[in-house]
C-alpha cells in the first residue's frame, strides 16, 4: 500500500508548493492562468506523444476496458440528468461537471498506484486511452461549441476535436504505438522535457486557485459538489465492479485492477480544462479536492476486499 500513500502524498506536496507561492504573494491568479495554458496547450500535448507512444493498445481491448466505459458511460448519464434537471446548467457547466464524476486521475496518480498496488503499470492504460480517446475530445468539442456561442455542423462536432493541441497529441502517441514507430532522439528528447512540465504545471495551479480562490464550497452548489463527488468515489468504483465480476465474470487481481482504476479522484487537468474555458472552475477544483482525500481509504478498502 506503500505506493498510494506516495502517489497522494507527492501530488499533496506540489499542490502545498502553488498554494505558499501563492500565500506569500510570489504569484497571483495571472500566473495560474498562464500555467494552465502552458500545460493545456504545449506540455499536455507533448506528454501523450510521449505516453501513448510507449503505451500497448491492445490492452484497451479487455474487460478492463469494458468494465471501465461502462462505469463512465453511467456516471455521465447520472450526473447530466441532475445537472439538466436539478441544477439547471448550461453546456459547458454540464460538461465539466461530468468530467468532475467520472473523469480519473490516471496518469500522474494511476500509473503509480497501478505499478505499486496493483502490480503492473499497464493495468491502467486502458482507462487511460479510452479518457484522452474518447471522453477528452468529446468534452472538448462541447466545450468549444459552448464557447462559440452558436450552433455548429456535425462536420465541426467532428473535425474540432482534431484542432486541438491535446487531441492532436494523443493521436500522434496512438499512432507511434500502432505502428511501432520511435521518434529520434533529437526530436523525443525535447518532447519529454516539455512534457515532463504538465504535471506539475497543472498541480501548481491548482494550488494556486486553491489558495487565491473561493473557499471550499462557497461559489456555487454545495450539493452539487457532494453530487459529483459521491458518484466519482462510489458510484463510479460500485458500477465498474458489477459490471466485472457479474456481467463479466472476472475476478481476482483483474478484477481488483477494475476497481482500483475506476476509484481513482478525479484528475487535475479537468481543473486545466475548465480554467481553460471558464466554466464550473470552482466546481473542478473542489471536486478534485474532495476525491484526492476520498480516494485514499475508497481504495485501500477496494485492496482490502478484493486482493
Amino acid at each position: 500500500m506503500q505506493g498510494v500513500f506516495t502517489g497522494f502524498v507527492t501530488i499533496a506536496v506540489v499542490i502545498g508548493v502553488g498554494a505558499l507561492l501563492a500565500h506569500l504573494r510570489v504569484v497571483d491568479l495571472g500566473a495560474q492562468q498562464v500555467l494552465s495554458r502552458i500545460a493545456f496547450f504545449v506540455a499536455s500535448p507533448a506528454l501523450m506523444v510521449i505516453t501513448l507512444g510507449r503505451a500497448d493498445v491492445h490492452a484497451v481491448l479487455s474487460a478492463n476496458l469494458v468494465a471501465s466505459g461502462a462505469a463512465v458511460v453511467v456516471c455521465v448519464a447520472l450526473y447530466a440528468a441532475l445537472a439538466r434537471w436539478v441544477w439547471h446548467r448550461g453546456l459547458g457547466e454540464g460538461t465539466i461537471g461530468a468530467l468532475c464524476a467520472s473523469y480519473v486521475n490516471a496518469g500522474n496518480l494511476g500509473i503509480p498506484v497501478a505499478s505499486y498496488v496493483l502490480g503492473d503499470a499497464a493495468l491502467v492504460a486502458p482507462t487511460l486511452l479510452l479518457q484522452l480517446l474518447v471522453l477528452q475530445p468529446l468534452a472538448l468539442s462541447l466545450l468549444d461549441a459552448d464557447v462559440r456561442g452558436r450552433p455548429t455542423s456535425v462536420w465541426q462536432v467532428v473535425a474540432r476535436p482534431f484542432r486541438n493541441p491535446l487531441t492532436v497529441g494523443s493521436l500522434a502517441g496512438l499512432g507511434l504505438s500502432l505502428t511501432g514507430w520511435t521518434l529520434p532522439p533529437i526530436v523525443r528528447d525535447p518532447l519529454t522535457l516539455i512534457g515532463n512540465m504538465a504535471v506539475p504545471c497543472m498541480l501548481i495551479a491548482y494550488g494556486i486557485a486553491l489558495r487565491l480562490g473561493p473557499g471550499l464550497g462557497r461559489a456555487g452548489s454545495v450539493a452539487e459538489l457532494a453530487t459529483t463527488s459521491t458518484i466519482k468515489l462510489l458510484v463510479q468504483p460500485a458500477v465498474a465492479w458489477f459490471v466485472g465480476a457479474v456481467v463479466l465474470g472476472v475476478h481476482g487481481p483483474a478484477l481488483l485492477a477494475i476497481v482500483v482504476t475506476s476509484a481513482l479522484p478525479t484528475a487535475q487537468n479537468i481543473f486545466v480544462h475548465a480554467s481553460r474555458y471558464d466554466r464550473a472552475t470552482v466546481l473542478a477544483r473542489d471536486t478534485i479536492l474532495i476525491t484526492t482525500v476520498g480516494a485514499v481509504p475508497v481504495i485501500l478498502v477496494a485492496a482490502a476486499v478484493l486482493g
